[in-house]
C-alpha cells in the first residue's frame, strides 16, 4: 500500500461510520425516543450511565456530556457495581445501559438490582433481541451492518452510534430543559465561554490598595509619583468625597508636555492634566463587555475607571488585565 492509498483508506472508514450514523435514523423508532427524553427529563435523581470495555468508554462521555449540559450523571462500572458501587444507585434514578451484543454478562447481573431500586432502564444495544433489550423500559436500536474494523471484529462503529445516539438525547434534553449559554457556563467556568458569562469586572480590577487616587489640586509632580507607584498607567482624580472627577494616563502627561512652557509645569495641577468624564464601568459589569467597551471604539483605551452607581471611584481596570484573564 502506498502513502495515497493511505488517505484514500482513511475516507472509506470515515464515510462507513458516517453512513452507519445515516443508518441509525432509520432505525431509531419515535415511541423509544420520546420514552427515553420523557424519563430522563421526569428524572427526580441522576442518570447513571453503564457499560464496560469500549462501551464502557461511551458510557462515561455520555455522563460527561449529560452532566456538562444540565442533567447530573454518573458513570457506574458493572463490576464495581456488584461489590458494593451499586450503593450508589438510588430510586428516582434513571440508567443507560450500553452494549453492542446486549448479552454483556456484567450488565445482566446488576439489572435486578436496579429493577429492587425501581429504577427504570434507557437500553442502547446493537441488538435488539437480546437478554438486555428484553429487560429495559426503553430500547433504542444502535445496530450497524459492519465495524470499520477491516477485520469487523474491533468496536469501531458500534461505538460510534451509539455515542452519536448518546450525544443526540443529551442535546435534546438540553433543549427541553431550556438550558441558556449561562446555565452552560455556569458549569464551564474556566472555559473561554464561561469566562466570557460569568468573570465581572469586580473580579480582576484593581481596588482597595491598588486604586491609585489623587486631589484635584495635585501637583504634576505628585500625578507622576502616584502613577509611577501605582504601576497601572494611570491615575483616578477624586474629590474628597472620593467620587470621581477624571482619570490621568500616561498619554495625558505625554500630551501635557507637549502643549505646556516647561518653565510652567510646577503650577499645573491634576484637574488641567486629567481627563474629564472618562468611559467608565460598574464592578457588577461582565469583563467581556468591559473589554468590547474598551476595544469597539474609534481610539481604543488601554485603562477605565471603575465607579459604582453613586458615582464613587472604586479602582482600575486595564485592557491587560482583562485579555490575561483568558475572556
Amino acid at each position: 500500500m502506498n502513502d495515497k492509498n493511505y488517505y484514500f483508506k482513511v475516507i472509506e472508514l470515515l464515510k462507513v461510520e458516517a453512513e452507519a450514523i445515516a443508518k441509525a435514523t432509520t432505525r431509531l423508532e419515535a415511541e423509544q425516543v420520546q420514552g427515553a427524553i420523557k424519563l430522563l427529563y421526569t428524572c427526580q435523581g441522576k442518570v447513571v450511565v453503564v457499560g464496560i470495555g469500549k462501551s464502557g468508554i461511551v458510557a462515561r462521555k455520555i455522563a460527561a456530556t449529560l452532566t456538562s449540559t444540565g442533567t447530573s450523571a454518573i458513570y457506574l462500572h458493572p463490576a464495581d457495581a456488584l461489590h458494593g458501587d451499586l450503593g450508589i444507585v438510588t430510586s428516582g434514578d434513571v440508567a443507560i445501559a450500553l452494549s453492542n451484543s446486549g448479552e454483556t454478562e456484567e450488565l445482566i447481573s446488576i439489572f435486578p438490582y436496579l429493577n429492587h431500586r425501581q429504577v427504570p432502564i434507557i437500553a442502547i444495544l446493537g441488538n435488539i433481541n437480546s437478554t438486555l433489550a428484553r429487560n429495559a423500559d426503553v430500547v433504542l436500536d444502535a445496530s450497524v451492518d459492519k465495524e470499520a474494523c477491516p477485520l469487523n471484529l474491533a468496536p469501531t462503529t458500534s461505538t460510534t452510534v451509539a455515542l452519536a445516539i448518546g450525544d443526540a438525547i443529551a442535546m435534546t434534553l438540553m433543549q427541553v430543559k431550556g438550558l441558556t449559554p449561562e446555565d452552560f457556563a455556569l458549569n464551564h467556568p474556566a472555559g473561554r465561554l464561561g469566562k466570557r458569562l460569568t468573570l465581572r469586572v469586580v473580579d480582576i480590577m484593581h481596588g482597595g490598595d491598588e486604586n491609585p487616587t489623587i486631589a484635584p489640586t495635585a501637583t504634576w509632580l505628585e500625578v507622576i509619583t502616584a502613577i509611577s507607584q501605582g504601576g497601572l498607567g494611570a491615575v483616578n482624580v477624586v474629590d474628597h468625597s472620593g467620587c470621581l472627577l477624571g482619570i490621568i494616563t500616561d498619554g495625558d502627561l505625554r500630551r501635557t508636555f507637549q502643549k505646556i512652557d516647561p518653565t510652567k509645569l510646577e503650577s499645573i495641577a491634576s484637574h488641567v492634566i486629567m481627563t474629564k468624564n472618562p468611559i467608565t464601568v460598574s464592578p457588577d459589569c461582565l469583563a467581556y463587555d468591559a473589554l468590547q467597551t474598551m476595544e469597539n471604539r474609534p481610539s481604543q483605551i488601554s485603562v477605565m475607571p471603575v465607579v459604582d452607581a453613586q458615582g464613587i471611584c472604586l479602582g482600575l481596570i486595564r485592557l491587560h488585565d482583562i485579555v490575561r484573564s483568558g475572556v
